[in-house]
């Protein structure tokens, strides 16, 4: 009997015994945290899983499987110039218009390919903070001024915090480089512009697919005019993921048709029998998703297909238990907040909100923190923000929290370790913190 392992099993029998027998049912607190985290579980389930995470993992799997390994060392790898991997890298986000867990998969799947870490955490900071929808948002919303700050600050920080990565971690950077010196990079199976018509094909269902309702009021923008169409849109770029199916991937084309098909049929039941506008386009597109994996796995003439297939499904049992305990965590703690409701976690609202006004070094570093931790999906956080500066929250503290938030969540903190490791997350949540907070109180003393 190995004694170590006995007493684990035995801590977590009499932590779950404790736990159910001191449960404060009776609590109105901890009934209303737990009826926040089952809305907030359920809302991430409705408004992200199928329509984000889903096409996000698939485009992690054609990174993991269709690009090769000497492009992401060309742009990203530890031998790549610096200002060319770190330019890239920090312009992500205004292609992917991703939230920070939507990235996890696509972060994964570079730094897997060989990505030096300096690039693959500005990237990772990069692509939900850089969101040029939210960037907008923000400067209608909250004022020209702090749009303004939003954007440098997030390119900044994406230079910066992958820089102070890559110094700190240089011995690895170097380790790495050394071997990657050595890597002799098979021979390109097709052109470049075959895989990057894949890939941008798949982002860009992914981008039209999650494009945010504009503000109130809205009906003569361009956005809203995108936002209108933008089922037909997302139509439009899946006949053209058809045709890369086809013509680059060299599937049957009677396979691709017979799950278009499907697809149709299941649009037009959809439209008859479900009333609700958000769950209307869920079926069609988990139904797509599942089609689209079905002629892969089953593709006989080229195994990377299959491959694809396989690498998505990787991406989704490494990440999706990791997410899901912590929207459960986050729920729980910090409550759910979404769609213009509130309901608040074990930690109450009115807290959050009486810590953050002024501008003093705790309310930006309180801001921070409640932004690390917090889940934000994307173009949430400026609704809330709009909330907090009306009951007193200081627009330091307010700066802080939309360079913090929207990169970081307890849910992507719990991923990251998985993948570059407990020290190193720590350091990137650290810098994270700590730059926001510093921002937010400059920028507080400024306006």
């Amino acid at each position: 009997m190995e004694l170590k392992k006995e007493l684990k099993i035995f801590f977590w029998i009499a932590a779950v015994f404790a736990f159910a027998f001191f449960m404060p049912i009776e609590s109105a607190r901890f009934n209303t945290a737990i009826a926040a985290t089952l809305d907030l579980v359920k809302w991430y389930a409705q408004e992200h899983v199928i329509l984000c995470l889903l096409p996000a993992f698939f485009i992690a799997g054609v990174i993991s499987v269709f690009v090769s390994q000497a492009s992401v060392l060309k742009y990203f790898g530890a031998q790549a110039k610096k200002w060319v991997a770190y330019t890239v890298a920090s312009v992500s986000g205004t292609i992917l218009a991703v939230c920070s867990c939507t990235i996890l998969p696509l972060f994964s799947s570079i730094h897997k390919r060989g990505a030096g870490l300096g690039p693959a955490i500005a990237f990772l900071y990069s692509g939900p903070a850089i969101n040029i929808l939210a960037i907008i948002l923000t400067a209608r919303i909250l004022g020209f001024e702090m749009g303004v700050a939003r954007t440098i600050g997030a390119v900044a920080f994406s230079i910066i915090i992958g820089s102070i990565m890559a110094i700190i971690y240089r011995k690895e950077e170097k380790a790495k480089k050394e071997e990657q010196m050595n890597i002799v990079p098979p021979p390109e199976k097709r052109p470049m512009w075959q895989t990057s018509l894949h890939f941008f094909t798949l982002v860009l269902i992914l981008v039209f697919a999650n494009w945010g309702k504009p503000a109130e009021g809205d009906t003569t923008s361009a956005w809203y005019s995108i936002w209108y169409y933008k089922w037909w849109i997302t139509g439009f770029f899946s006949l053209v993921l058809g045709y890369s199916l086809i013509n680059i991937l060299k599937i049957k084309w009677q396979w691709v048709l017979g799950a278009a098909i499907v697809t149709i049929v299941t649009i037009l039941l959809s439209n008859s029998f479900i009333e609700s506008d958000k769950l209307r386009p869920l079926v069609p597109m988990l139904v797509g998703i599942i089609a689209l994996s079905v002629i892969t796995i089953l593709d006989k003439v080229d195994e990377e297909n299959k491959a694809w297939t396989i690498a998505t499904w990787d991406f989704a049992k490494q990440i999706l238990p990791l997410l899901a305990i912590g929207v459960v965590t986050a729920g729980f703690l910090l409550g759910s907040t979404h769609d213009g409701k509130s309901i608040a976690g074990v930690i109450p609202n009115e807290w959050i909100s009486a810590l953050v006004g002024g501008n003093s070094i705790f309310s930006n570093f309180f801001s921070s923190i409640v932004g690390a931790f917090m889940y934000f999906a994307t173009l949430t956080e400026v609704p809330i923000l709009q909330g907090l500066i009306a009951s007193g929250m200081g627009k330091g503290p307010a700066l802080a929290l939309l360079l913090a938030g929207p990169s970081l969540s307890l849910p992507n903190m719990l991923v990251i370790r998985g993948v570059i490791g407990t020290q190193k997350t720590v350091v990137y949540v650290s810098l994270v913190v700590v730059m926001a907070t510093i921002t937010g109180l400059i920028y507080g003393s400024m306006f």
